[in-house]
């Protein structure tokens, strides 16, 4: 077995170095987060980029097993954010200089849900002079959508696979054609092609899941050259098919410090990209998010979703932040942030490094 040290100044990974890294505790634990720290702050500094989160719509056609707003959940009360509430949280995003947003919803292809998200986006621009940033993360599109998304000023896309293992893929999801694993896949280089700086992610701690599937994840993410990801602990929900295996989960300490090795982990491969500060990582530790920036996170989406339809998008139990109002949140996070020695990179899009130098490079 190789020393910390040794590991640690390397510029290639195996596998099995990664799994060493991913179980590393005590001392090495430490060096681990101070090597993703320095190269942090060497590469990317201090400042965290905001992403005003509007959680759109919680319609899906997916049935994903461990989702709360899947198709087959009965019980939630389904919605879709008026336009002018939509508008609303995007001039809060605007006004506050947060410089970029999310629009994030369950997943539908229908030619209303397209027309409707494509008026957003020209409403957008003309409101915010094409100045704002504007991810999308609506699932999977055929590709004249995409394309006609990203010409009215959508500029990321975050697609996330979840897992990169496609036998564990296929444990997580009713086999057919929704739940495509080399579908989703070929996807995220769709997304490329057409310009879009791509984004993705999985879940950690996952029934089923070894360290050798993390390991592989990070690898996917290194091989596919992923310019953002967000990624954190598995949270379970009751009303998903994968509350079944619920007691041969990791205990919520273990999932999320793991989470945080591959945070850290992730900096030290994949220096120059854009790595999120998830809610889940506050769901299983008050200060998830803030823990996460000080090992290689440098982005963290504020929730300006209406407080009203929030209970209506809980992917996973105990989300917190549910009924703060959009300056609330701000102000919390930039408290926090401070105390975590970061600075909020106000009137900065904030666009992956590791896709301006690959567009410099074309």
């Amino acid at each position: 077995m190789k020393t910390i040290s040794t590991l640690l100044n390397q510029k290639e990974f195996s596998r099995q170095d990664l799994i060493q890294l991913l179980t590393a505790e005590g001392d090495d634990r430490q060096a681990l987060f101070g090597k993703a720290k320095e190269i942090k702050k060497k590469l990317i500094g201090n400042t965290v980029y905001f992403r005003g989160l509007i959680e759109y719509s919680n319609i899906c056609k997916k049935d994903c097993y461990y989702c709360g707003i899947r198709l087959g959940n009965t019980k939630v009360a389904r919605y879709e954010v008026d336009k002018e509430e939509v508008l609303d949280a995007v001039r809060f995003a605007w006004e506050e200089r947060y410089a970029s947003i999310v629009i994030q919803a369950g997943e539908v292809t229908s030619p209303s849900f397209t027309t409707r998200i494509s008026e957003l986006l020209a409403d957008i621009r003309t409101m915010t002079n094409g100045e704002l940033g504007i991810t999308l993360s609506l699932g999977e599109q055929p590709r004249e959508v995409l394309q006609e998304w990203y010409d009215l000023g959508a500029t990321r896309y975050l697609l996330r696979i979840e897992v990169s293992n496609p036998e564990l893929y296929l444990k997580l999801h009713p086999n057919n054609r929704t739940h495509d694993y080399t579908k989703r896949i070929n996807q995220l280089q769709t997304l490329r092609t057409i310009g879009y700086q791509v984004g993705t992610g999985v879940m950690i701690g996952l029934p089923f899941q070894k360290l050798d599937d993390l390991a592989d994840d990070l690898l996917f993410f290194k091989n596919q050259g992923i310019d953002m990801i967000g990624m954190g602990p598995y949270v379970e929900h009751e009303d998903t098919p994968l509350y079944e295996y619920r007691d041969q989960l990791l205990s919520k300490k273990e999932r999320f410090d793991l989470s945080l090795k591959m945070v850290a982990i992730l900096r030290i491969l994949c220096p120059d990209i854009n790595i999120a500060a998830t809610t889940a990582m506050q769901t299983l530790d008050p200060q998830g998010r803030e823990k996460a920036v000080m090992v290689g996170s440098n982005v963290i989406m504020p929730n300006l979703t209406p407080v009203k339809y929030r209970e209506g998008y809980q992917l996973y139990e105990d989300k917190p932040c549910m009924d703060e109002e959009a300056s609330e949140c701000m102000n919390c996070l930039e408290a926090r942030l401070h105390m975590a020695g970061a600075e909020v990179g106000y009137g900065l899009k904030g666009d992956s490094l590791h896709f301006v130098r690959r567009e410099a490079g074309k």
